[in-house]
């Protein structure tokens, strides 16, 4: 049987308003699983602060200092939500046998830890939360993330349909996760090319229970590009496959001038030049763009920089950096 330490990973940035409720609804988990012989006393949840700069580093400590089930990793400045996440899920591999990750909003139901758990008694490496429906999203964000998880797939980025950063992975898992050494971050593309067994176990996602969303359009978007880039070359692929298209149109339309110029017609109509000029230019600098973004992951990744770093760590364990 495998081993029954459980620790679950909570990334906070600015979540003052909505963190002495999670730890409150997460010490209660704990408690029940551990009751219930599923977990050993061992299990923690573990607070991850991304440089917030309000009182979440504070309120961690207090629930430390209060409850050694809580304990906390202090970044040493704000590196954003994936990095967040692996430094916690990094710091708890060597403490943990199974390592379930969630965001602290309270949005993921926190009673499905009891079938991620079981899964892996049963075997499972890699236990993904999927979302059972979106009938609380408005119809613009039910539209835009089911387009988004599409738009991975067609793009080459293997993903999991209606899955975010909800999981269990076993310390296997994350052993073959430290391995992935990459700067340019996208851990919902990264963790299905571990492999192991996998499972999925289906929630229904609530409101959030307090503060603000973390992740407005803008955010969004920039998070999807980041995911395609990181994980796929196809848009460069396509760039190729539209370059041979206008090539093609272009030597058409060459010979097309060429016969009515020999038949003595001639080619009247500027407007027609001049939306093909910005209609190339426009292709030319999109090309141009999308080369970049891959050129400047190439850029980040040769500089060989540490994801990120940790102040503090408050499990009796010492602060590092990867």
């Amino acid at each position: 049987m495998p081993g029954n330490t459980l620790y679950i990973v909570v990334p906070c940035y600015n979540e003052e308003a909505v963190l002495p409720e999670t730890a409150h609804r997460l010490g209660e988990k704990l408690r029940a699983l551990m009751n219930a012989g599923k977990i050993s006393p061992q299990s923690r949840a573990m607070f991850v602060n991304d440089g917030s700069k309000d009182k979440t580093w504070a309120i961690i400590e207090g629930l430390h200092q209060s409850d050694s089930l809580f304990c906390g990793v202090d970044l040493s400045r704000n590196r954003g939500h994936q990095n967040a996440l692996l430094a916690g899920l990094m710091t708890a591999r060597d403490r943990a046998d199974m390592v379930v990750s969630m965001d602290a909003d309270l949005q993921d139901d926190v009673d499905a830890v009891d079938a991620m758990v079981d899964k892996y008694l049963e075997g499972v490496d890699i236990v993904y939360g999927v979302r059972s429906s979106r009938k609380t999203d408005t119809f613009f964000k039910r539209t835009t993330a089911e387009a988004f998880y599409r738009m991975m797939d067609a793009l080459g980025a293997e993903t999991v349909f209606n899955h975010a950063d909800y999981r269990l992975m076993s310390r296997r898992a994350l052993d073959g996760l430290a391995q992935f050494t990459e700067v340019n971050l996208f851990l919902r593309g990264i963790v299905p090319m571990i492999g192991y067994r996998t499972d999925v176990v289906e929630y229904q996602r609530g409101e959030r229970f307090a503060g603000e969303s973390k992740y407005p359009l803008k955010k969004m978007i920039a998070f999807a590009l980041e995911g395609v880039t990181s994980l796929s070359v196809k848009p460069l692929r396509m760039i190729t496959g539209l370059g041979f298209l206008v090539f093609f149109v272009s030597l058409v339309m060459i010979i097309y001038n060429v016969v009515r110029w020999a038949t003595g017609n001639t080619v009247t109509g500027w407007a027609s030049i001049a939306c093909s000029v910005w209609l190339i230019g426009g292709l030319i600098l999109l090309a141009l763009g999308v080369i970049g973004e891959y050129l400047g992951k190439l850029y980040m990744e040769s500089k060989d920089r540490p994801r990120f770093l940790i102040r503090e760590v408050l499990d009796g364990g010492d602060g590092g950096s990867d």
